[in-house]
């Protein structure tokens, strides 16, 4: 695996792992990083007892250049950047622990989000629901550059795919986000656990807390419909047009392409 991969987001933020974290540059602004510890997700993972690293990656809601800051809260947008460990949990790879996006008091929605792989690689896991019939089932297989659209009220998770190298990423979200996490919890995480197998790629069993369901994987879809441009960062279709995503915070805007959608 090529290591020294990193897509350029289009703004000056860099991953920095000691301590993890983002540097940014003087045109940047954004928040010291949150971290998410190994005992905050222990609930969610196959085996709530593994060993991994304590800090299982670090978050920081809220980036952008300095000259989008007003722009961006009148758009109701927000760009989150996470940098996760390297290592695995257990059996596991490293990876968040699954949720649903609250519903919005701006849209009425629970809203979407769009992903984009600066280095690393990722899969971005979802469900249709968090009910006993989880729906339809994605893994979809990411790279840097590549893009992926979760939809309003899929349960999700990011996982990193590769234990050697540190999984980073960037994603528009709604700025009233929040998340729901008590339908996964109850059914003791997400529908497919992705685990190691003996020769060390992603293999995935099913959850026995869930009814039976097919997982699919695949690689991204083409979200031309979407405003996407392969190739081309999410940040900076924002400063070509600062409405593109206005989706994101109000995805009743994009509601016909919600029905079947695949990601």
């Amino acid at each position: 695996m090529n290591k020294k991969v990193f897509f350029n987001p289009g703004l000056s933020i860099l991953p920095v792992e000691k301590p993890m974290g983002f540097f940014y540059g003087e045109d940047v602004f954004g928040p010291e990083v949150e971290y998410r510890r190994l005992d905050d997700i222990r609930e969610s993972l196959m085996d709530p007892g593994c060993e991994g690293p304590e800090i299982v990656y670090a978050i920081a809601m809220d980036v952008g250049k300095c000259k989008h800051k007003a722009l961006l809260e009148k758009k109701h947008l927000l760009y989150g950047v996470v940098t996760y460990a390297a290592g695995k949990l257990g059996r596991e790879p490293v990876r968040s622990q699954g949720h649903i996006h609250k519903v919005s008091e701006y849209s009425g929605w629970s809203t979407p989000e769009i992903y984009e792989i600066w280095s690393g690689e990722a899969i971005i896991y979802m469900q249709e629901y968090a009910e006993d019939n989880p729906g339809r089932c994605f893994a979809v297989y990411a790279k840097p550059g590549d893009v992926v659209i979760v939809p309003p009220y899929w349960v999700h998770a990011t996982i990193s795919a590769d234990p050697e190298t540190p999984l980073t990423f960037g994603a528009w979200c709604d700025r009233n986000y929040g998340f729901c996490y008590d339908k996964v919890r109850e059914h003791k995480g997400i529908a497919w656990f992705p685990v190691f197998n003996e020769e060390n790629k992603i293999a995935w069993l099913p959850n026995p807390d869930y009814g039976a369901s097919e997982l699919i994987s695949k690689r991204p879809d083409n979200y031309g419909p979407f405003g996407i441009r392969k190739g081309t960062p999410i940040y900076e279709l924002f400063e070509e047009d600062p409405d593109i995503f206005l989706y994101v915070p109000c995805p009743q805007l994009k509601e016909e392409l919600w029905t079947e959608f695949i990601p």
